[in-house]
């Protein structure tokens, strides 16, 4: 355990330095835009080696969960426990997410803490990483989109219905999937469980904004097709006027 705390102050580190060395490099753009370059880089970090975890040096945590941690897991854990840390310090000095974001980030701390003290679920715990940060370089990418003023293209809508889609697949569908895997096994702890049910409950409150979202970019579509619509039309009379 001592290990472990060791290595999550130096990956701490690790994330405040490359997190300076950005602002320095990036002195023109704002504390936000480079702590969303540190979330963007955890979000491909996480994503690989959880991937790899799962689909290649198993176990597979719908069949398995509950079982002893691996090397490889605590350091995917360790890598990502000390970034939440990272995150939740800096969104609380700037005071830039609101509660759900902060709850979210409160149970991943916890629920990853919980799984390294006692030895066991890292698979899962590994597994919900993975669902969790499929989608964040999709955020990311619309946040930087809409900084630069792209967002209103051709390339924000694709980053948008790819988000909608992986999030619904990836934190209900399968999130949901893997609750059921986790309640029914004897093996995993029951804190372990009730970590698993309110990580999902979580992702449900984030679907009401998605289900908000959705419905707002429809409209917004549908808008803009009529007003090219009236556009071609209203430059079709004229023409024939001329």
């Amino acid at each position: 355990m001592v290990l472990v705390v060791v290595g999550a102050l130096l990956c701490i580190s690790c994330w405040v330095s490359l997190y300076f060395l950005l602002c320095n490099l990036n002195g023109s753009r704002s504390y936000e835009w480079n702590c969303r370059l540190v979330t963007l880089v955890h979000g491909i970090l996480a994503v690989c080696i959880t991937g790899y975890i799962g689909y290649v040096d198993g176990p597979w945590p719908f069949t398995y969960p509950g079982t002893k941690n691996t090397p490889l897991q605590i350091s995917a854990m360790v890598v990502s426990l000390s970034y939440f840390i990272f995150d939740m310090a800096w969104c609380v000095y700037f005071r830039t997410e609101g509660p759900v974001m902060l709850a979210h980030h409160t149970l991943s701390i916890l629920g990853i803490l919980l799984t390294l003290w006692l030895g066991e679920s890292g698979i899962e715990s590994c597994a919900v990483l993975f669902g969790s940060e499929i989608t964040n370089p999709l955020l990311q990418a619309r946040w930087f989109l809409k900084q630069t003023g792209r967002y209103r293209t051709l390339t924000g809508d694709v980053v948008d219905v790819l988000f909608v889609l992986l999030f619904v697949l990836m934190r209900v569908f399968v999130g949901g999937t893997m609750l059921y895997c986790e309640l029914i096994s004897p093996r995993p702890r029951f804190f372990i469980k009730c970590g698993g049910v309110a990580m999902y409950a979580l992702s449900w409150v984030f679907m009401v904004d998605i289900v908000r979202f959705s419905i707002r970019k429809s409209k917004s579509w549908q808008k803009r097709k009529t007003d090219q619509q009236e556009t071609v039309a209203a430059n079709g009379h004229e023409g024939k006027k001329d």
